[in-house]
């Protein structure tokens, strides 16, 4: 009975879904990143392209939408794997509102700073990293990623 349900979750999670997340997931990473230009540049200049030994707002750019896509394919299998119905304008908007607050405390209040850390970074943030201008990135994220989930499911 376990593997069946495990098969099926599976089975539910379509290459529409992963694409669906990908698309979503970028479209709300370019949204937080265009809070960044002008809430926290030096995060996109100088923060994320350090973490792969790079420069420049480009590349901090690129590299966040990038992890966007990534973080909304694994939203996809989330939410497919826990058979959570989006259906919901609400209930999609609060899942990915939900989402995006995990992603901050893991993502941005504790890899982000031991990451830079261990490749020597010019910005060495303090660990925990707690920001208020990033929780609320991550929430406007997740927002946007709740939101165009489901209205992009199908889509792609």
């Amino acid at each position: 009975m376990a593997s069946e349900t495990a098969t099926t979750r599976l089975e539910s999670t379509t290459a529409t879904s992963w694409r669906t997340g990908v698309a979503a997931g970028s479209l709300a990473a370019v949204v937080m990143g265009a809070m960044m230009v002008v809430q926290m540049r030096p995060v996109l200049e100088v923060a994320i392209p350090s973490m792969y030994g790079l420069t420049g707002g480009a590349a901090g750019f690129t590299i966040h939408v990038a992890h966007g896509a990534i973080l909304g394919v694994a939203f996809a299998g989330l939410v497919s794997a826990l058979d959570f119905d989006l259906d919901g304008s609400l209930r999609s908007l609060g899942a990915g509102v939900g989402y995006g607050v995990v992603l901050w405390v893991v993502l941005a209040v504790l890899v982000m700073p031991v990451w830079l850390g261990a490749v020597g970074s010019p910005a060495n943030p303090p660990l925990p990293n707690v920001n208020v201008t990033s929780l609320v990135g991550h929430v406007v994220y997740g927002a946007v990623l709740g939101a165009s989930y489901p209205a992009l499911d199908g889509v792609f």
